[in-house]
Parts: C-alpha cells; sequence; structure tokens
C-alpha cells in the first residue's frame, strides 16, 4: 500500500482492510504474540512506515487427543506411587484458549498430576495411588477430559484402558537426571547428538533395555532425529536448522522386554548452535532513479532494507557505498534502514549517470556478504547560458 502526501499541510491518512478472513493458527501457529508486519510507502516527501497488525485469537478449537482411546499395561507388582506419562491433547488456539487442565474419572487407583513441559504446554501423568490386583480386576476404563480456559470451555476426552498383568517388577531406570547436548546446525546426517543409558534390575528378557521415541515425540522430530534401539544413541536424521527452532525437547523412552513391559520416560534437550550460514539480503524499498542536478546535499535517492536471518554477531549487518560517488549511506531511526542521499552538488555535464554499489557485510567469523547495484541517473536543469563559438 502507497500513501501520497498532498502539497501543503494537508495530512495523508490512509485506512487498512482485511480482504480475507485471518486464521490465528495458520498464520502465527502457537505464538503467544501474533503479529503482521507491514510497510507503507509516503512520497514528496519520500518516507516509509511500519504497520503492526496483531491479531487476536478467539476459542475456536476444542481440545483433541492423538487417539480416541489408549492402552497401558500394568504389572500387578508394580507399587503405588509410579506415574506413567500420558498422551498430551492438543488444541490450535493459544494463551488462554489452550488447554489448561486435565480431569480423570473418578476411581480408587489412579490419580492425575499435571506435568509442565514449559513451550510444550502440561502433559497429564497418571500416578498409581493403591496396589492393583489381577485376579480381582484385570482390565480399569478411565476417562481423561482435557479441558481449555475458554468461556464457556471446550473439551476433549480419551478412554484410558489400564489392562493388569502379572510378574515384571522393575522398571528401567535412566543413569542420568538430566540430558543436555549441543548440536551445529547443519551438521552431517548421522552425527552423534547425545547417548542416553538406561538400566533394569530384573533378569533376562525382563531386564534387557530397548529405546525409542515417547509418545509425544511429532513426525517433525522423528524426521530431524534418530535413536538406536539398542544402543540409545541419538543421531541426526534431517537437516537442523537454528533459524527454524534453536532448541529441541525430545521424550526418549526406555522399555524392558519383558511380557509386560515398563517403560520409563526421559525428557532431552538439544540446543542447536548458530552458524553463519546466512547472507545478509538487500532490498530497495523505494527507488527514485532520475534526480536533479541541482539537487541539495542530503537528498534522498533510495530507502534500502538489509536483513541477515543469523542470530548474534552472526547476524549484525553493517553497510557500505561505492567510494568516488556525490554519494553516502546515512542509517534510518528503524533499526536495518539506511537511506542513500546526496553528499556533494552534481552536474550533469561532467556525469550524467552513476552506478551506487552497496555492500551488506555481517559481523560473523567468517564474514558473509551481499551486494546491490542501482543505477542513478542526474536529470539535466537549465544552469548554462548559451556560448558563442569563435
Amino acid at each position: 500500500m502507497a500513501l501520497t502526501e498532498p502539497a501543503g499541510d494537508t495530512l495523508c491518512r490512509g485506512i487498512l482492510y482485511v480482504n480475507r478472513k485471518i486464521d490465528r493458527e495458520e498464520v502465527c501457529e502457537r505464538s503467544s504474540v501474533c503479529l503482521i508486519n507491514l510497510k507503507t510507502v509516503l512520497e514528496n516527501p519520500l518516507e516509509i512506515h511500519y504497520v503492526a497488525v496483531e491479531v487476536l485469537d478467539v476459542n475456536d478449537h476444542s481440545p483433541s487427543f492423538p487417539d480416541k482411546e489408549k492402552r497401558l499395561e500394568i504389572s500387578e507388582s508394580v507399587l503405588p506411587g509410579v506415574r506413567f506419562q500420558l498422551q498430551a491433547a492438543f488444541d490450535p488456539d493459544s494463551g488462554q484458549y489452550s488447554v489448561q487442565q486435565y480431569k480423570l474419572s473418578h476411581n480408587e487407583h489412579f490419580r492425575l498430576e499435571i506435568k509442565d513441559r514449559g513451550k510444550d504446554a502440561k502433559t497429564p501423568v497418571l500416578n498409581l495411588l493403591k496396589p492393583l490386583d489381577r485376579e480381582n480386576t484385570g482390565s480399569h476404563r478411565l476417562l481423561l477430559t482435557a479441558i481449555d480456559g475458554g468461556k464457556p470451555p471446550r473439551s476433549g476426552t480419551i478412554e484410558i484402558i489400564v489392562d493388569v498383568l502379572d510378574v515384571n517388577d522393575n522398571m528401567p531406570v535412566f543413569t542420568k537426571e538430566s540430558y543436555t547436548a549441543k548440536l551445529n546446525e547443519n551438521s552431517p546426517i548421522g552425527s552423534k547428538v547425545v547417548q542416553v543409558n538406561a538400566t533394569d534390575l530384573d533378569e533376562g528378557s525382563n531386564g534387557e533395555v530397548v529405546y525409542s521415541f515417547g509418545n509425544n515425540v511429532n513426525r517433525k522430530l522423528r524426521e530431524l532425529f534418530d535413536v538406536d534401539i539398542n544402543t540409545g544413541e541419538i543421531t541426526v536424521k534431517g537437516r537442523i536448522d537454528f533459524e527454524i527452532e534453536d532448541s529441541y525437547d525430545i521424550d526418549i523412552q526406555a522399555s524392558d522386554k519383558g511380557s509386560a513391559p515398563f517403560k520409563t520416560d526421559k525428557s532431552v534437550i538439544v540446543n542447536i548452535v548458530d552458524l553463519n550460514d546466512n547472507a545478509p539480503e538487500i532490498e530497495v524499498t523505494s527507488f527514485s532513479n532520475a534526480i536533479p542536478e541541482d539537487s541539495r546535499p542530503g537528498t534522498t535517492v533510495a530507502l534500502i532494507s538489509v536483513n541477515d536471518l543469523d542470530s548474534g554477531l552472526n547476524g549484525k549487518v553493517m553497510c557500505s557505498i561505492s567510494e568516488g560517488v556525490p554519494f553516502t549511506l546515512t542509517p534510518s531511526l528503524q533499526d536495518n534502514m539506511y537511506s542513500v542521499v546526496t553528499k556533494s552538488p552534481l552536474d550533469r555535464e561532467k556525469q550524467s549517470e552513476y552506478d551506487l554499489t552497496i555492500v551488506a557485510k555481517d559481523a560473523g567469523e567468517p564474514s558473509l556478504s551481499s551486494v546491490k547495484t542501482i543505477s542513478v541517473v542526474v536529470s539535466d536543469v537549465n544552469d548554462n547560458s548559451p556560448e558563442f563559438s569563435l
């Protein structure tokens, strides 16, 4: 949208309209603040303004579980206090309209606890209150309800079926309380991230441990990482890009091979290290390719913006313009915005056209740069008197 200011002191006002339905979940997924950034250009004089439109969420989705029912196999020898992580519900809405609480149908054997997973939201955990007796009750049916914070609230349910089995009475235990690893972005496929290890006090197949992703590991994580079923080694499977995600929280599950296997979940935090793999981008947001030769020093010729997707020093951009020309770069009040302005008088009769080379260079090591060239034509004004040739 371009706004032109009339001559004189008349103000120019623009009205921004919505021309189609905006789906916040489509535009911003689960971001806490959803902003649509727009540029507006004002001519005569040439100016650029920024407009940020915030899209507010409404409670238009209900929580839902990946499956309609979930089966758990629990040995009757399991002692009270053991916890079983359940599948979390998903609600595309954000903030208070996302999943806020879980409720479990009344029963005497289980209690519901909530595990706060930070940016991954809340995860329901089933806590065993009293021993199970397979000979008395072979199966328990529980109803888990996820409720969002809307008014009125929306909800979704899943049926938890607990099958009570015999024998295997020890769960795998990870050897570390927590696992954290650093991984360079763009690491080659097959690169080792970290290795987890769990032990089981049982003997034979009941004590043999195998590893897999937990229930809450989504398709995206499975495309990026792999876990060795026997060794617990996590390796790179897909392209790791810091600019897409700077950290990952991966659920790894250790399970024994008993007839009624026990499973233990452990969270592995993988922090991605940024590399300088993006060159700065130069965008000419507005450009006057012809300028009168009598223009005063400081006259704006073009407005440019620069951007670098990297972070820290890798994303810090410095700009320069070719030397030996009567033009210079002046920074704008807006970050990463510059104006190309005249710095000395022009004379078309001496030079009628200039090729200006703009270089954007980041502060990474090694540094990456981009170049853009614009041509400026000096237009003629009547600044010379006729002369007789002798």
